[in-house]
């Protein structure tokens, strides 16, 4: 009888301010049936490619005074995010699969959702703020280096943090409002905003709301950016009477602009699949690619299409062999 007064507590909702700080979730990852050995391996691999590579970038950059300028400057701040963007998820996933667990804590649920949608966000505003870069060297040449000073350009990284911080910020205090139920099961590899909102318990009518409105207004915003910065470069290219001249000047962004269209288009694709299908996992499979390859394939695209990275990278491999020799013939001496 006592049973009726008082409903097993499992069965009620667990609300952010109350006894939630044993709340834990479960991340269900991208299929039971999968081998996960496999997929361990796979994933370990292609975060250890994604760091390596997008590191290298950032040590060639550095090491070398050619490449100091804004171009570079914002490719480097670029894979610098690209490790940090990765590394919100991939590591968390490859401690579950190596530990046979699938739990997350509420606290480290929100935590990898904050900086999941800050590092994409960047991703986004830096492609926008580098497709700005290239128009004004190709439009604006002789102006170049006055426009693109040092100190607009560390404002423009530094205004991108703070307006993403600020979006994700946003997204993180209103899912924290949500109510959930214990024991929930997230039918993903990490803790996507979507899904979180999709499985509260909770009235989500505002955060649905600001979650679409916001959306909207970061991603028109930057890629009005990226558009426009592109129909002016391809105006300007159009006016160069050779067409050496205009392959040689178009060779200066086509590195940007396949990261472009690989970043939108794997962005889309995550869209797609969660909107027009409720199958979690083909959601996962975009998020999969959204979240490993395009990062993983960025440093690829710059070292391959760019003959100053190249430069710097052989440069650097160099520099680094004569250094060991010299370490390694110090050793040998008696």
């Amino acid at each position: 009888m006592l049973s009726s007064f008082f409903p097993n507590r499992a069965s009620i909702p667990w609300k952010r301010g109350t006894i939630h700080t044993f709340q834990k979730f479960l991340l269900l990852g991208l299929s039971e049936e999968l081998n996960y050995s496999l997929i361990f391996g796979l994933f370990l691999s292609m975060y250890l490619i994604t760091v390596f590579g997008n590191l290298l970038i950032i040590l060639a950059v550095s090491s070398d005074s050619h490449l100091h300028s804004p171009m570079y400057f914002f490719l480097s701040n670029l894979t610098l995010i690209d490790i940090c963007f990765t590394s919100t998820t991939i590591p968390k996933m490859l401690w579950n699969i190596h530990n046979k667990s699938k739990v997350i804590t509420f606290d480290g649920c929100i935590t990898q959702m904050y900086f999941h949608i800050l590092f994409a966000g960047l991703d986004d505003a830096l492609l926008s703020v580098m497709a700005y870069d290239r128009f004004v060297a190709i439009c604006h040449p002789l102006h170049y280096m006055s426009i693109m000073n040092p100190g607009l350009c560390g404002l423009l990284v530094l205004i991108s943090w703070i307006m993403m911080a600020m979006y994700s910020l946003l997204h993180t205090l209103m899912v924290s409002r949500l109510s959930f139920c214990p024991d929930l099961e997230i039918p993903h590899f990490f803790c996507e905003l979507n899904q979180m909102v999709q499985l509260a318990s909770s009235d989500t009518f505002l955060n649905n709301l600001v979650m679409y409105f916001a959306a909207l207004l970061m991603s028109i915003g930057p890629f009005a950016g990226i558009l426009y910065s592109y129909l002016k470069i391809f105006a300007c290219i159009h006016r160069i009477s050779s067409a050496q001249g205009k392959y040689k000047t178009f060779s200066t962004c086509v590195s940007h602009l396949f990261i472009v269209i690989l970043f939108y288009c794997t962005g889309l694709s995550v869209y797609l699949s969660s909107a027009a299908t409720h199958s979690s996992h083909s959601s996962a499979t975009a998020s999969v690619m959204y979240t490993v390859i395009t990062p993983m394939l960025n440093p690829f695209i710059y070292s391959l299409r760019n003959k100053d990275i190249k430069n710097a990278l052989k440069r650097f491999y160099l520099m680094q062999g004569i250094k060991w020799t010299i370490i390694l013939g110090v050793m040998k001496c008696p």
